[in-house]
């Protein structure tokens, strides 16, 4: 496990060739793509009729539709052959392209253009699956958040770079768009250079035989992704980001136009503004998470990004009554910081939520198999990025304003977030760990590394509030199973939890001996499957903060199932919310908001060497007198 920061990839051959090759490989996108689109929009360029609203999203679709037609084929290639040597050919057909572009640039063809935008579809659609298939192979899996925040930051500073330059370079007092030409051949060049440095990567399946037959093989590869219902609803997820991002941000230009009418200049800082957001989300990823794979940030990503395209659509519902011709004076109209805030904030949600998305998929997904994973990925992006393009198209072609576009997909985000998290309710579990162990109190774990990254274990631990099983949830990286008395169970609205938390509910034998023996049978399967049990040995919560006398039912749990045992203790939580009071009660009032909570795990027991009174004596030693 690394100790160091994710800034310190950047430093290493492994990842930090790789990430100045599709660092370039966005930015030259990006110049490509929003100089094509700068040139459409404000040159009154017409192609087939077509306006440039229209056009804007027509070009969106075309560079988009390639992920959906040739991913399956992208997917399979990476899986078969060496990465390093496919990166440095996709590269090289990168100059190609380029090249062909700088001509029509250079003659005006602008329905060449488009076809190229195409092609770079199909370039960008070879290098997806090569590029998230890349990070598990070279990156310790503590790694994986901090590289694919850098990839996911890198990318979007690529954007406000490519921005900048695809805006710089375009020359508005000329038909002949030499500087534009230069640069994007240029970029493509030092790109293959770069991904001349990449170190070799052993190809995961080298027997794969190729089907060529596209449609065939996307139906093949979905099927992969379908194995693992959290892999594939990860990847519903990602795909609604892109969705969303797409639907917004490829307005920006006609926003601008008709809504704020502002120029390039205000077209470039708004998407700076959003790209900035992004950037700057996915690096606070890892801090926020720890450095594991956090899916509470998921549903704390939806949340914020439904609020600010909500408040977008109030800081300039209708058009702006008068004309800007600089930054300066965009920025001194009322509300103009306002959009700017919203977009930016977009953005960093937008970061909380895809990145533990792109490492769970990374994480979890068979390693054979995960370049085809990532392309059937791909594919289900670009299926909802082209029906985002079609839906605004659609919506505006309707008579409504930009506007209200950004309100209608602030409202379908709300409704497929709360559809996805009703899917996998590890989400919003996850998302209701974080906020108490990162908002309630300030929880300090520590001994993670003896909780084992596979196979059954039974974690056994004092009960000191209600609030123990989402501190010990959120803490630990591995879903666990906890055992709890039925009355706690079927507390109201703690009760939804638990039951999609699949926690066990218990009985004494006096109270329900039928529930009593359906919890061990329960407890007992759980163990069989591989997954991990939290039981609270003392019965119910202590009233004086002491750790009482552990109950013999944890050795009949272990008799039957002889698994590891790990002892853990928590402290400093008699006294705060939701633990009892010494004659018995609740605590109503919130009590040692923001204390430190540390959770001590310790060493795994030997089924052999686990007894209860063993075990009472072991959780006592790790809490010491922090009661």
């Amino acid at each position: 496990m690394s100790d160091s920061s994710q800034f310190s990839l950047l430093g290493q051959r492994r990842f930090a060739p790789f990430f100045g090759t599709q660092f370039l490989g966005a930015l030259n996108d990006n110049i490509f793509r929003n100089g094509l689109v700068i040139l459409i929009t404000f040159q009154g360029v017409s192609v087939l009729g077509m306006g440039h609203t229209v056009l804007a999203n027509v070009a969106a679709f075309l560079f988009i539709l390639p992920f959906f037609l040739f991913s399956a084929t992208a997917g399979q290639l990476a899986d078969k052959y060496e990465k390093s040597m496919l990166m440095q050919r996709i590269k090289l057909l990168e100059i190609g392209l380029m090249t062909l572009a700088a001509i029509a640039l250079l003659s005006q063809q602008y329905a060449i253009l488009l076809f190229v935008l195409f092609l770079m579809g199909c370039q960008s659609t070879l290098f997806g699956p090569v590029k998230y298939a890349y990070l598990p192979q070279k990156l310790h899996s503590d790694e994986l958040i901090g590289g694919n925040a850098l990839v996911e930051s890198g990318t979007y500073v690529a954007i406000i770079v490519g921005l900048i330059v695809g805006v710089e370079t375009v020359d508005f007092q000329s038909d002949r768009q030499t500087l534009l030409a230069f640069t994007l051949v240029g970029v493509a060049c030092v790109g293959y250079l770069a991904s001349r440095q990449i170190p070799k990567t052993d190809a995961v399946d080298a027997e794969l035989k190729i089907n060529w037959n596209a449609w065939q093989e996307t139906w093949h590869i979905v099927s992969f992704a379908r194995e693992e219902k959290s892999v594939f609803l990860s990847i519903l997820g990602i795909s609604w980001f892109w969705f969303f991002g797409s639907a917004m941000t490829i307005q920006i230009p006609a926003y601008t136009a008709d809504i704020l009418h502002g120029n390039e200049s205000v077209v470039t800082t708004l998407l700076v503004a959003f790209a900035v957001g992004v950037g700057i989300g996915s690096l606070l990823c890892e801090r926020m998470s720890g450095r594991r794979i956090e899916l509470g940030l998921v549903p704390f990503g939806s949340i914020g990004m439904s609020l600010f395209a909500v408040d977008l659509y109030f800081a300039q519902p209708d058009a702006a009554l008068t004309s800007v011709s600089s930054v300066s004076d965009f920025l001194s109209r009322a509300g103009s910081w306002r959009i700017l805030a919203d977009l930016a904030l977009l953005g960093a949600f937008g970061g909380f939520y895809s990145v533990p998305l792109y490492a769970l998929i990374q994480k979890r997904s068979e390693r054979r198999h995960l370049s085809r994973i990532i392309a059937a990925n791909n594919i289900i992006n670009s299926l909802l990025m082209v029906s985002a393009a079609i839906i605004s198209i659609v919506i505006l072609k309707s008579g409504f304003s930009i506007p209200q576009l950004f309100l209608f997909i602030a409202a379908m985000n709300a409704v497929v977030a709360i559809y996805i998290y009703s899917l996998l309710p590890e989400f919003l579990m996850r998302f209701l760990a974080w906020l108490v162990i990162n908002i309630v109190y300030r929880i300090r774990p520590t001994g993670l590394e003896n909780i084992p990254k596979t196979g059954p274990a039974i974690v056994v631990c004092n009960h000191v509030s209600f609030m123990d099983p989402i501190i010990l949830g959120g803490s630990v990286a591995r879903p666990m199973r906890f055992v709890m008395y039925y009355k706690i169970f079927q507390m109201p609205f703690l009760s939804f939890l638990f039951r999609n938390a699949k926690a066990i509910p218990i009985a004494s034998k006096s109270e329900d001996e039928e529930l009593m023996r359906a919890a061990f049978e329960k407890v007992d399967a759980e163990l069989a499957a591989g997954n991990i049990v939290c039981v609270f040995p003392e019965g119910g919560l202590t009233t004086d903060g002491e750790v009482q006398h552990f109950k013999p039912g944890i050795e009949k749990i272990i008799e039957r199932r002889p698994v590891p045992v790990i002892p853990v203790a928590l402290g400093r939580l008699w006294g705060s919310w939701f633990s009892r009071r010494k004659s018995g009660g609740i605590r109503k009032i919130p009590g040692r908001l923001f204390a430190r909570v540390p959770v001590v795990i310790g060493t795994p027991v030997a089924p052999a060497d686990a007894s209860a009174e063993s075990l009472e004596l072991l959780v006592r030693t790790l809490r010491g007198d922090m009661r």
